[in-house]
């Protein structure tokens, strides 16, 4: 029997998926990026679920799953547990239909994810350190309590609402050769993967679905590699969302069946990847979001063809992406922190300040100090921070300090 039609999740079951949730979700637009195009070679567009209900795609999921419950399950309502996009999904869907959500959120859950998610009237508890320990408690209260707990991938009805996204990506590009986008627990990708690959069949057509991990969450590469669920034993990336040390056992089912590959990118790609959304094409992603496109910009895809990358979320705090915009500023080697030792005399910190502003760049920063335990009596440390135009120009710097007798230390 054909692979598609023995797997946990059909064509048939994202079909009906799409048909609950007319409506109900917003169909995302998509937008062509011919700047990321001329980079790679092809066409490529963008999926935007950061534009989707609650901020992200785990609505669609969310909503398919809690619709599907009988009555009775209703009346004992919903919980969760999550870090900011299910919760903030399980939020807005438990809101249409009417049904008490309560989530369980870490202690140190971002304070706009936290407000967002009660914004939509569930519900929330902070619980645990982590998301394992808040999910260990939600799935206490569900049988304490006769709840229904909302799991944010495993699960038959969340795949497939998930799936929808591949759908639309058919109807929107049909020419399309590659769909990119981000793997945490692998609901996404398995139900795209469905979604694509059936669709592709239908039309005699190969169309590739390719899932990218942040390489310090990275769990698929191993667990298809062995073919057996290999958890993380650490788990430490700025992609909040796609955190998950675990695969989910339903998703990985399918994603060792149709996905043709997982890569991986690093925390700096993914840093380049957000400034470049914001810069050429004013789009607000949050980290786990932007790894399809630090994919391409890195050069991990091969022949992309015609490429959808799904942007899945733009639920970003503020403050995390103050610290990634600086980074992926220094990743590019368009900002440096750079410490020297200097005499502390007259004229000193004036003959550097003259050697920066000659060769064109732009300090945006100084601390200047005489004390510390490495600082010898008559010198003083200096720390500067500089605005550069790329790393060429950024040793052009270097080398000028260094010309005036200068030994600068990048530290960042």
């Amino acid at each position: 029997m054909n692979t598609l039609e023995t797997l946990p999740v059909t064509l048939d079951d994202v079909l009906k998926a799409q048909e609950l949730l007319e409506g109900i979700i917003t169909k995302t637009p998509v937008e062509s990026s011919r700047a990321l195009g001329s980079l790679v070679g092809g066409n490529v567009f963008f999926k935007c679920e950061n534009l989707q209900r609650a901020g992200s795609f785990k609505v669609r999921g969310a909503y398919v799953r809690m619709a599907r419950l009988s009555e009775e399950e209703k009346k004992r309502g919903v919980v969760a547990a999550s870090a900011g996009n299910h919760a903030q999904g399980v939020a807005v869907a438990a809101k249409s239909l009417g049904i008490k959500a309560r989530i369980y959120m870490p202690l140190g859950v971002a304070l706009p994810k936290l407000a967002a998610t009660r914004s939509h009237g569930a519900e929330v508890v902070l619980h645990g350190h982590n998301v394992d320990e808040a999910l260990a408690e939600a799935e206490r209260y569900a049988i304490e309590t006769g709840a229904v707990f909302v799991h944010p991938f495993d699960n038959v009805d969340v795949v497939a609402g998930q799936g929808t996204i591949g759908l639309e990506i058919l109807e929107q590009i049909p020419n399309v050769d590659t769909v990119l986008m981000g793997v945490g627990g692998g609901g996404l990708l398995a139900g795209v993967a469905v979604a694509i690959k059936a669709k592709a069949k239908e039309l005699g057509r190969e169309i590739r679905v390719i899932g990218v991990q942040a390489e310090n969450a990275a769990a698929y590469p191993p667990s298809l590699a062995a073919d057996a669920l290999v958890p993380l034993k650490k788990v430490s990336t700025m992609a909040d969302g796609i955190a998950v040390g675990r695969p989910g056992q339903l998703p990985f089912s399918i994603i060792r069946e149709l996905v043709d590959d997982v890569v991986t990118v690093s925390e700096d790609s993914l840093a380049r990847a957000l400034i470049f959304l914001l810069e050429r094409a004013k789009m607000v992603v949050e980290p786990a979001g932007a790894v399809g496109v630090a994919a391409l910009l890195d050069g991990k895809i091969e022949n992309p063809g015609n490429t959808a990358v799904v942007l899945s979320g733009g639920n970003i705090d503020p403050m995390l992406m103050l610290k990634v915009i600086q980074r992926g500023l220094s990743a590019a080697g368009r900002f440096m922190t750079v410490r020297m030792m200097l005499d502390d005399r007259p004229g000193s910190l004036a003959t550097i300040a003259r050697i920066i502003a000659e060769n064109d760049a732009n300090v945006t920063g100084l601390d200047h100090t005489r004390l510390g335990g490495s600082i010898s009596m008559g010198d003083v440390s200096i720390t500067i921070n500089l605005e550069t135009k790329g790393h060429e120009h950024g040793e052009q710097v270097l080398g000028a300090l260094r010309a005036e007798g200068f030994q600068p230390i990048v530290v960042h």
